[in-house]
C-alpha cells in the first residue's frame, strides 16, 4: 500500500453492528496480494435500498445493473469489484447471479459496485469460488474489513457512524467509502455503502440520500475527474422498528436527515484527505454570488484549478490565481467587488491587494495542513463550500504508475 496520507485520521472508528446487515470479504488476489479485495454484504428480507450514481455517459456495467434494478426498492445483497463494457456486463451478471444463488434471492435484489482500472474485465471464474466461501463467513461486526476490501490507491480505510432517534426509537447509521483519485462525483473512483436499521420506505430513503449526496460527495473534488463507477448506496433494514414516518417532510425524520448529511460529509472529507499525493486539505468558501448554483460553480473552479492547487502545494498565497479561477467559472463576477481571504486574513479587496497587507499570518497558515480560502463576490446572496486538496508530484507518480 502507498504511504499513509499525512491527512489521515488517527484511527478507523468503531462501527457497531447494524441489525439486518451481514458482511464478508475475500482475498481473490486479482491485483493486491495479502489483502481483501472483494466485498459481499447480505441484508435482511425487506431491506429498502436507495442509490446515487455517476452521471458519466460511459458508466461501468455495475452502475448499469444497479440503476436498472433500483426501482424495485428492495435489496438482499451487494457485491463490490469491477467490470466494464459488454464483456463487463456479462461478468457483472454472472457474478450477481452467483451471489443470488448463495443468498437464495432473485438476481434483481443483488446490487453491484465497481472500482479498479477502467476497461479491464475481471475473470469471473477466479471470483466465483470466493462467493460460496464468503457466504459461509458472513458476520455483523465486519465493517472495518469491508472498508479495507474496497480500497485501491487509498492509503487508509474510511468509515463513520451516527446514532439518532426517529419517533423516540434509536436507530444507527454506518457508512464506509473508498476513493483517492479520479474524484469529482457528479450525481470518484468513489464508492460508498451506508447501512441503517431505520424503518424507511425506499422513496423516503432515496430522498434523504439524494439530499445528503448533494451536500457532501458532490461538494468534494480531488482532481476534477468523474469516474465511470461512482456509486453511493444506502440500505435500510427496518430492524429498529421505529414508528412509520409520513414522508420526507415528517419532522420526526429531521434528526435522521441531519445525521445522514453529517455522516456523508464526514466520508466525503475523508476521501479528499486521502487524495492521491495530498499534503493539504483545502476548504473553499464562496459567498456573495448571484445564487447558490453560481457559488458552487465558482468554488469548484477554484478547487479544481491546477494553478491554485499547485500554489497551495508550494505554500504560495498567489491570490491572482484565485481571481483567475473565479473569472473562468462562467458565472457573474465583478473584479472591483471581489474580496479574497486566506486563513481568515483578507488579502485582496475591491479587486486589489489591501492597503498595508502583512503576508506573515498568511504564510504561516499556508505551511499548515488545513487551508481555508474565502471568496466574497459581493453581488448577491449565493453561497457554497467545496472541499479539495493540493496537487503535488505524488499525484503524478501514483497515476503514471497505476497500471504497472
Amino acid at each position: 500500500m502507498i504511504e499513509r496520507s499525512p491527512l489521515a485520521p488517527d484511527a478507523f472508528p468503531e462501527l457497531p453492528a447494524i441489525d439486518g446487515v451481514l458482511i464478508s470479504v475475500a482475498e481473490s488476489g486479482l491485483k493486491y496480494k495479502g489483502r481483501p479485495d472483494l466485498l459481499l454484504m447480505q441484508f435482511a428480507e425487506g431491506t429498502q435500498v436507495a442509490a446515487c450514481f455517476t452521471r458519466s455517459l460511459c458508466p461501468s456495467a455495475p452502475v448499469d445493473w444497479s440503476r436498472q434494478h433500483l426501482a424495485g426498492g428492495e435489496a438482499r445483497g451487494v457485491i463490490a469489484n469491477a467490470f466494464t463494457g459488454k464483456a463487463g456486463a456479462d461478468a457483472c451478471e454472472a457474478l450477481v447471479t452467483a451471489v443470488a444463488d448463495v443468498l437464495t434471492c432473485r438476481p434483481s435484489r443483488v446490487f453491484a459496485a465497481s472500482t479498479g482500472v477502467i476497461g479491464q474485465v475481471l475473470p469471473v471464474s477466479r471470483l466465483e469460488p470466493s462467493i460460496a466461501t464468503m457466504a459461509g463467513t458472513l458476520a455483523a461486526d465486519r465493517w472495518a474489513d469491508a472498508a479495507r476490501a474496497i480500497l485501491t490507491t487509498d492509503t487508509f480505510p474510511k468509515g463513520a457512524t451516527r446514532r439518532v432517534a426517529i419517533h423516540g426509537t434509536t436507530v444507527r447509521v454506518n457508512g464506509i467509502a473508498k476513493g483517492s483519485g479520479m474524484i469529482a462525483p457528479d450525481m470518484a473512483t468513489m464508492l460508498a455503502f451506508i447501512g441503517t436499521d431505520a424503518k424507511l420506505q425506499a422513496p423516503v430513503l432515496q430522498a434523504c440520500l439524494s439530499a445528503a449526496v448533494e451536500k457532501s460527495f458532490n461538494r468534494s473534488t480531488v482532481d476534477s475527474d468523474t469516474s465511470t463507477s461512482d456509486s453511493v448506496f444506502a440500505f435500510a433494514t427496518g430492524a429498529a422498528a421505529n414508528p412509520d414516518v409520513t414522508g420526507i417532510d415528517d419532522p420526526a425524520l429531521d434528526a435522521f436527515k441531519a445525521a445522514l448529511d453529517d455522516l456523508c460529509i464526514d466520508l466525503a472529507k475523508q476521501v479528499v484527505r486521502d487524495g492521491e499525493g495530498a499534503s493539504k486539505f483545502i476548504t473553499v468558501n464562496v459567498t456573495g454570488a448571484e445564487h447558490d448554483a453560481a457559488a458552487k460553480r465558482i468554488a469548484l473552479s477554484i478547487a479544481n484549478s491546477p494553478l491554485v492547487k499547485t500554489a497551495i502545494a508550494g505554500e504560495d498565497a498567489n491570490w491572482g490565481r484565485i481571481v483567475m479561477a473565479v473569472g473562468k467559472a462562467g458565472e457573474k463576477a465583478e473584479r472591483d467587488k471581489l474580496a479574497i481571504s486566506v486563513g481568515g486574513t483578507v488579502i485582496a479587496k475591491e479587486g486589489a491587494a489591501v492597503s498595508g497587507y502583512d503576508e506573515t499570518p498568511v504564510t504561516k497558515h499556508m505551511k499548515g495542513q488545513e487551508i481555508d480560502i474565502d471568496v466574497d463576490l459581493a453581488i448577491g446572496t449565493g453561497k457554497a463550500t467545496i472541499w479539495t486538496c493540493d496537487l503535488t508530484h505524488g499525484y503524478i507518480s501514483i497515476n503514471a504508475d497505476y497500471r504497472s
